[in-house]
């Protein structure tokens, strides 16, 4: 399966390197001009280059008329989703709800006793575009990313949250994902997926307005469009395939350890899936327990082609050299598999997520836990967060003067002014103190 590789500091070296460069691997040039080819019709021909691209790739039978979802498929979705189900969904979304409630920012103030006042004025934007991926025709319904990224929008106070999917050859799309939408008070579903539907939001067309922040995961297609449409839109992050990275000492359970590994790489043949642990035994042993456990999944066959191109079991000296290279990397999903996982914890200063000891599987926050799973890939955790509440909030400064504040600054601002060759600036200072 894979051989557990005894670490060094050039090993760590070379692999993180080759974990930051993973996108400019996986976006070959074909990629971007096909991207870029379908954004420029998407922008100069609007709904009749989307529903081409839908009938060619998706479903044959679309129309103009049946691109939204209506109320009617919402309420039949509500009928066929099972109560257990809707308890999930309700169950995750309180919790993500919760978490989210924390990070919203306030407006503020600051006052000077010359009368000068300024501040920081944090509004919403005024509409978010959900991508939210099926699975090759519905079946693999993405219901967390409905909630990961609408719950933060509708915190913010986002008035229009709009969601794109990929429908079925028939033309629908997942009961579960009208179900995940409705909960969180989505009802503008519109039933289009890849390039195009990025296109769609990022330019807007008759029938779809477009957006100002553009978010959700997606194929490589996905990710190339929002590259190539940022500045027009803002976007959550370039995110590439995921990853976990497990730190694990002779405390850990090798069953434990080999599950979690398996957990990434059913995601995707990209998917990156590393362990560094300090105990040769458990290296071997969590060879041995991927072995046990991958045939036993549905989706072995992606987890098995995710583990031979990018799985790694890595054996260092000691736990001060995991925690070094797991900074290194940056990864997305940190697990600290550990007997004293919180006293390693201040020593984490770059990763998506910290998942602290054996009980808490990268799962529990990919559904559950509250924190989102819209998170940073290839290194970019040395420079990015989670997507959160702030994703859709913009921040206008305020400043106010009085006469006599005006008075006060002049000198400094006409001084500044002039070094910088900016004669009228340091006028419109002067003009309104010579007029007395």
């Amino acid at each position: 399966m894979i051989i557990p590789v005894l670490l060094n500091s050039e090993q760590g070296r070379r692999i993180a390197e080759a974990i930051r460069n993973r996108f400019a691997d996986a976006t070959d040039a074909a990629c971007r001009e096909a991207v870029a080819a379908i954004l420029d019709r998407v922008r100069r021909e609007g709904d009749a280059a989307v529903l081409d691209y839908c009938r060619r790739f998706d479903c044959p039978v679309m129309s103009l008329a049946t691109l939204r979802a209506t109320a009617e498929e919402f309420d039949r979705a509500e009928q066929e989703a099972g109560e257990d189900l809707r308890q999930s969904i309700r169950f995750a979304a309180e919790r993500i709800r919760r978490f989210h409630e924390r990070e919203l920012e306030d407006s503020w103030l600051l006052t000077r006793d010359d009368g000068v006042v300024t501040g920081r004025l944090v509004r919403p934007v005024d509409s978010a575009g959900l991508y939210v991926p099926g699975g090759k025709g519905g079946s693999t319904p993405l219901v967390s990313s409905v909630l990961m990224n609408g719950i933060p929008a509708q915190i913010a106070g986002v008035r229009r949250r709009v969601m794109v999917t990929p429908p079925g050859r028939d033309g629908r799309v997942s009961p579960a994902l009208l179900l995940a939408a409705r909960e969180i008070g989505i009802d503008e579903v519109y039933k289009i997926g890849s390039a195009w539907a990025i296109g769609a939001l990022a330019y807007g067309t008759a029938a779809i307005p477009r957006v100002d922040v553009l978010v959700g995961p997606g194929n490589q297609y996905v990710a190339e469009a929002k590259r190539q449409v940022t500045g027009r839109v803002r976007i959550d992050m370039l995110a590439g395939p995921s990853e976990v990275l497990i730190v694990a000492d002779a405390a850990a359970e090798a069953a434990f350890v080999a599950a979690d590994m398996l957990a990434q790489a059913e995601h995707d043949p990209q998917a990156l899936a590393m362990v560094i642990t300090t105990s040769g035994q458990l290296a071997a042993a969590v060879g041995k327990e991927l072995e046990r456990q991958l045939p036993l999944l549905p989706r072995a066959d992606i987890a098995r082609a995710a583990l031979a191109e990018r799985g790694l079991i890595l054996v260092a000296d000691n736990l001060d050299a995991a925690v070094d290279l797991a900074n290194e990397t940056a990864i997305e999903h940190l697990e600290l598999q550990v007997a004293e996982p919180w006293q390693w914890l201040p020593k984490i200063r770059h990763a998506g997520a910290v998942f602290l000891g054996n009980w808490t599987p990268e799962a529990a926050g990919d559904y559950v836990a509250g924190p989102n799973h819209v998170l940073p890939t290839m290194g970019t955790a040395r420079i990015a967060s989670a997507l959160g509440v702030e994703t859709f909030l913009k921040k206008s400064s305020i400043i106010s003067y009085s006469r006599q504040a005006l008075e006060a600054d002049s000198e400094h601002i006409r001084r500044l002014a002039g070094l910088e060759g900016l004669t009228a600036h340091a006028n419109s200072v002067a003009v309104r103190l010579d007029r007395g």
